[in-house]
């Protein structure tokens, strides 16, 4: 049984955090960035065969490239590559401008922030947990990390804080990265349950039977391996606030046991025959129009209702032009904290181009444009040269918003409607989806499980986006 898939929103580092006890590599390759943890000591290999611990489908990558030697120090030893590994030194203080390449010759110590070419993808390992890696136990305190620059998002948490004192079931709706993870987190802290546990659950993470069972728990012997009794999400939760994202990956069976839960109060483990009472708060977010899969059959009108005594909808970043400078600054200075680097400057030049993208990926994709140029450039400033292409010659087109700021947040348990100017623009935001797919599996040479951890979703999602835009299942690349 896999650990319980926890929920974090910019945690507070613990000592063993800061003091290097988790580290991470942030890889970067053709546009994309994807993060790998690493274990406290061991061996691991990278390389673009299955095989490989860390693996890079790409063909300037060998399949057994080289291994990274974890321990107290860090090592990077050459496993004899084609194209070798090639260490990328600045003038020693973070700062300069100038820098230099030396290919590696067998093994060589290797330090945090360093920067490493393997093939073409370039490599750094940073500390901290990785982003997205589960973490174990109960939640810690958390700071929120909002940005509340823009008066649309600030009326969305105004209101998400007057909700938090009262019981009342909330739905965020958003498209992916608006954060809405981030506000689930905003209402927990400012609810009378503070003190009092938040769980998370990420619905499309895990199979249909899997997530019964975090959800609601079970008795031993209730399935195979099933070797002694566990509480759920929710006994675990008890007086605290439980977190459902991607509420519109639930199964029809899940959904008639959780509208239980929300109307009894009461849980029944797996394999269990008497129910145990539970008193949580219910947060549930999704990206997906419930209305449609209401009308289609696959999401319950009246579990709907159960979530949505209040609705908030996060608007996308595109909308929040005011916010992409204040995000990024503080993008550069967490990465710069990862990477044991000085903080650096944001140029004028940066700033306008990153105003002038569409960020169809939202917060998350930003926060990945900063983390790719802090790997990328060597001196004291971030500059427009340090973006991906397309951001840097993107030319901003400003789209009719879906609601105006009074109107970004809904307080009924209606369904969002669709049609006119809103549905436009889920069709529009739907095609840059299914570009962003293909894209990605083209970069990982149809690797499913890869993609989707470039997309920074599951392969259960992307197995589901596929189908949903026609997209044929690749064949895996033998190499």
């Amino acid at each position: 049984m896999p650990a319980r898939v926890l929920l974090y929103a910019a945690p507070v580092p613990t000592s063993e955090e800061t003091e290097g006890g988790l580290r991470h590599v942030a890889m970067y390759l053709e546009g994309e960035v994807s993060f790998h943890p690493l274990p406290r000591s061991g061996d691991v290999v990278i390389g673009r065969g299955e095989e490989a611990d860390i693996r890079i489908a790409h063909g300037s990558v060998s399949r057994r490239h080289c291994v990274l030697h974890v321990g107290d120090e860090l090592s990077i030893e050459d496993l004899g590559s084609v194209n070798g590994v090639v260490r990328t030194l600045s003038n020693g203080d973070g700062r300069g401008e100038t820098e230099e390449q030396r290919k590696l010759v067998g093994t060589s110590p290797c330090a945090v922030g360093e920067r490493l070419l393997i093939g073409s993808a370039t490599v750094v390992v940073r500390r901290g947990r990785a982003p997205n890696q589960p973490a174990s136990g109960v939640a810690r305190p958390l700071r929120s990390g909002a940005i509340l620059h823009d008066a649309a998002m600030r009326s969305v948490y105004d209101l998400a804080r007057r909700a938090a004192a009262t019981p009342i079931s909330i739905l965020v709706l958003g498209e992916t990265g608006t954060g809405k993870e981030v506000i689930a987190h905003e209402i927990h802290a400012a609810s009378p349950r503070a003190n009092k546990p938040f769980l998370g659950l990420n619905c499309s993470a895990l199979s249909e039977s899997l997530l019964e069972s975090e959800l609601f728990g079970h008795e031993k012997g209730a399935f195979t391996g099933a070797v002694d009794r566990r509480p759920g999400l929710f006994e675990a939760a008890d007086g605290g606030t439980v977190f459902l994202d991607e509420i519109g990956e639930l199964a029809p069976t899940t959904q008639v046991k959780l509208l239980r839960v929300l109307e009894e109060k009461r849980v029944m483990r797996v394999g269990a025959r008497s129910p145990i009472d539970v008193d949580v708060r219910f947060v549930a977010a999704t990206h997906r129009d419930l209305e449609a899969a209401i009308r289609a059959g696959s999401f319950r009108e009246d579990l709907y209702f159960r979530l949505a005594g209040l609705t908030l909808t996060l608007p996308p970043l595109r909308e929040r032009v005011a916010d992409i400078e204040p995000l990024a600054r503080l993008f550069a200075a967490r990465g710069c904290d990862q990477l044991d680097r000085t903080e650096v400057e944001l140029g004028p030049d940066f700033v306008e181009a990153m105003k002038q993208y569409g960020w169809p990926g939202n917060v998350r994709e930003l926060r990945n444009v900063v983390e790719r140029a802090l790997i990328l450039a060597p001196g004291a400033a971030l500059h427009a040269e340090h973006l991906p292409e397309k951001v840097r010659t993107a030319k901003r087109v400003e789209a009719p918003s879906t609601a105006a700021p009074s109107e970004a947040v809904e307080a009924t348990a209606d369904p969002p409607k669709s049609g006119g100017p809103a549905g436009s623009l889920r069709s529009e935001i739907a095609s840059i989806e299914r570009q962003r797919i293909t894209d990605a599996l083209a970069a990982t040479a149809g690797n499913q499980t890869q993609a989707a951890e470039l997309l920074g979703i599951s392969r259960r999602t992307l197995v589901n986006r596929l189908n949903e835009y026609d997209i044929p299942r690749p064949r895996k690349r033998e190499g």
